[in-house]
């Protein structure tokens, strides 16, 4: 079992200001102080994203995407800031519907974010889509009357168990690639409607209908994508969010093959995305993950990240939000 009272006390004794309000929100739903917010938005150009590079006006998709996942855990993503950063992320889908960089990041972006690589392509449209169906829902949410959408209602058919038993077993990882996770011709989001979804909201509805259309086209008969792992865990939260649960199941059943080799950063980035669209705590895929993340947590309460320890609080708040 994970030991989340040792995961706080590590966040508490190595995080910065801002991880510790992190921990807040995700135990308590503390809210930040407006100050402290206001630092965690600093940055934001004039067009609504954040940067890849500090002090420049040019935002990058990718850079906006990891700065509403800090918000989120702040509870900030309803604030202005977020919004604007949703908006910009929405008018820059491209009209096959995905997302790339600005070709002028070519050589500032990451390796998982260059412009022109059909992989950070389809990483960066699992990124955004599924930003966009967290805000969706969580406006949803907040309509509807109390309680109602505490939870996504899980389905019978995948809630609990595979539905073959084969999907249980965990045979040697085959080394999918695991990840780190031009401008817009058209905006596919104006004036579409999602078609069979009562769960989210419609801000984003057309760009996340458009999305899933475009990640769809790249599953593979195995449940994987010609692209980074964290594409698998992204599109299968959405996929489960849009009622697409064969096609999340299909997934699902790769990552679970894949789990007992998977690293803490990812065990934990996979259970998060799942549990913030809602999927049940006792879904197979989180039990896996939850097992895996027990193995791998550290004495000192903590998780390694992929990207070097100065991020190991980053994992470890993934984490918690993973097994809360």
């Amino acid at each position: 079992m994970v030991d989340l009272d040792a995961a706080i006390g590590f966040v508490v004794a190595h995080g910065d200001a801002v991880e510790r309000a992190r921990l807040s929100w995700l135990r308590a739903g503390a809210t930040p102080s407006p100050e402290l917010l206001d630092s965690a938005e600093v940055g934001q150009t004039p067009t609504g994203g954040w940067p890849a590079v500090w002090g420049t006006d040019l935002a990058s998709v990718d850079a906006t995407c990891f700065r509403l996942a800090e918000l989120d855990d702040l509870g900030a993503l309803g604030r202005p800031a977020a919004r604007r950063a949703l908006d910009w992320l929405a008018s820059r889908q491209q009209a096959d519907g995905g997302w790339e960089e600005d070709a002028a990041l070519a050589d500032d972006a990451p390796w998982w974010a260059r412009p022109g690589d059909p992989e950070a392509r389809l990483y960066l449209t699992a990124t955004v889509t599924f930003w966009l169906t967290v805000a969706d829902l969580d406006a949803a949410r907040a309509a509807a009357p109390p309680g109602r959408w505490s939870t996504h209602p899980p389905d019978p058919r995948w809630s609990a168990h595979p539905p073959d038993p084969r999907w249980s077993a965990h045979p040697p990882d085959p080394r999918w690639p695991a990840g780190p996770p031009g401008q817009a011709t058209g905006s596919p989001h104006a004036g579409n409607q999602l078609a069979g979804n009562q769960l989210a909201g419609d801000a984003y509805a057309g760009s996340v209908q458009a999305g899933v259309r475009a990640l769809v086209g790249q599953l593979q008969p195995d449940g994987t994508f010609p692209s980074y792992l964290a594409v698998g865990w992204l599109s299968a939260a959405v996929f489960h969010q849009q009622e697409l649960f064969y096609e999340s199941a299909r997934i699902q059943v790769a990552l679970a093959d894949r789990m007992p080799k998977l690293s803490p950063a990812n065990a934990a980035s996979l259970a998060a995305a799942l549990r913030r669209v809602g999927v049940d705590e006792q879904h197979w895929t989180l039990v896996a993950a939850r097992r895996r993340l027990t193995e791998t947590q550290r004495s000192d309460g903590g998780w390694e990240s992929d990207d070097g320890h100065q991020f190991d609080v980053h994992t470890t708040l993934a984490a918690i939000r993973a097994c809360r």
